[in-house]
């Protein structure tokens, strides 16, 4: 069984005896991915306006801010995992190693500046709103 054998692959053991395991986050990611995609359609379709004003005041909100990050991450982790697969597939030399670690990092990037942008959006609209309660 520790050669690939037909009980080793049906039983989803490979060299890593990882089984099936990158496969489930990949599917997890994806239905939280539909989870929040449909969350954030049907809450831009409710929205009044689509100005930079009504957009700014809507993600100042922490029952928009909190969701919005955790789309964020599921994409860019759900990317992140399907990147891997797609390198490790189709690259064969050693130069894997160094697309999997620009992937990886490329993927931080963008996951922190998003992050980040909401972050600031939601915490200035939340201290404009407490300025303007205070005065």
């Amino acid at each position: 069984m520790g050669d690939g054998t037909e009980l080793g692959r049906v039983r989803g053991l490979g060299s890593a005896h990882e089984g099936a395991h990158h496969w489930w986050r990949q599917r997890v990611t994806a239905g939280s991915n539909l989870f929040f995609l449909a969350w954030f359609m049907i809450s831009l379709t409710r929205l009044g306006g689509f100005d930079y004003a009504s957009i700014h005041q809507w993600i100042g909100s922490a029952w928009v801010a909190a969701p919005l990050i955790m789309l964020v991450i599921s994409t860019c982790w759900h990317a992140r995992l399907g990147l891997q697969v797609l390198i490790e597939d189709y690259q064969d030399d050693e130069s894997r190693v160094i697309w999997l670690l620009l992937a990886e990092y490329f993927l931080g990037i963008i996951a922190v500046t998003a992050i980040f942008a909401i972050l600031r959006a939601a915490l200035v609209t939340a201290a404009a709103a407490a300025g303007a309660a205070a005065g």
